[in-house]
């Protein structure tokens, strides 16, 4: 089972081309890995999935494989509103040597929970490789129940859920309806600590992106006990949390890291843009005062 702080990684791209930057995308992952980062989701949602070729979501994937070299686990992220498209990149992350794949609901066409159901199951016996739901209805439209995430969790080869609900009752459910070898990951870097404290396995973080030691440490405080330790770092980490969703996610975080020197600035995809002007004094210095950008 996968546990801890798990970065949901931002795909850097080229200035100009917006092609994918793949020095830079394996200068991430090694970060990540020295900075105690326990694994990484290459091109979730954060890693603008929505806007990537098949071919180059693959690529990704496979550099983040090869740079980690089997150090610290691969999650792909896979989910499609399409059955037939989540199965291809599903069996492609698998053939890229990820090790589980993260899988978002369908998102626009709303499908019932029974199609729910039927898309995850289909895509669990087309791939054998553990595989992770994912639900965030404030992106997608499409609400997983908890009943359905339970039904889904008797599958072998579901293995977990990245719940970014926020809903710690109804986190309580699902880890109290599921095996203990169902793991239950927070989607929501704000309420990540409390979901833990209930049960959870780990967080799986927009913040990590750039506060990579930070959040493996509050994880690894919370996973064995230590509520004064975890809530102490939880604490230093909310304003981040705060910052880092003032627009539309990844833009913030793109901007931060660009600022750190980690990526190129005014990389993103079309429909997404560059952070807005306003912001970018607001931002800056919250990662002065939180000691992730040293003054000039």
């Amino acid at each position: 089972m996968i546990r801890g702080s798990m970065v949901a990684m931002v795909t850097p791209m080229v200035p100009g081309t917006l092609a994918v930057d793949m020095d830079a995308l394996r200068r991430l992952v090694e970060w990540h890995i020295t900075s105690g980062t326990d694994a990484i989701v290459a091109v979730g949602t954060t890693g603008e999935s929505a806007t990537l070729e098949v071919d180059e979501h693959l690529a990704v994937v496979k550099a983040c494989v090869e740079q980690a070299g089997a150090r610290i686990p691969i999650i792909a992220g896979t989910g499609a509103n399409s059955t037939s498209e989540a199965i291809e990149l599903t069996r492609g992350a698998k053939q890229a040597g990820a090790d589980a794949c993260l899988l978002v609901t369908p998102y626009y066409n709303k499908p019932t929970q029974e199609g729910l159901i039927l898309h995850y199951q289909a895509i669990a016996e087309a791939v054998a490789i553990p595989q992770i739901l994912y639900n965030v209805p404030s992106r997608t439209a499409c609400d997983m129940l908890p009943e359905t995430v339970c039904r889904l969790s008797q599958i072998d080869n579901i293995v977990g859920i990245k719940e970014a609900t926020a809903d710690m009752q109804r986190a309580g459910e699902i880890i109290a309806g599921c095996s203990d070898q169902f793991a239950v990951y927070s989607g929501d870097d704000a309420t990540a600590l409390e979901l833990i404290l209930l049960g959870g396995k780990g967080n799986i973080s927009v913040t990590a992106n750039i506060a990579p030691a930070q959040m493996h440490a509050l994880c690894a405080a919370a996973l064995a006990g230590d509520k004064n330790k975890a809530r102490q770092l939880n604490a230093e980490l909310a304003r981040l949390h705060e910052g880092l969703f003032v627009e539309s996610n990844p833009i913030p975080v793109k901007w931060a890291l660009a600022e750190m020197g980690l990526i190129a600035h005014d990389a993103i995809r079309l429909p997404l843009t560059p952070l807005s002007t306003p912001w970018h004094e607001p931002l800056r210095s919250l990662l002065v005062d939180t000691g992730l950008l040293a003054l000039n």
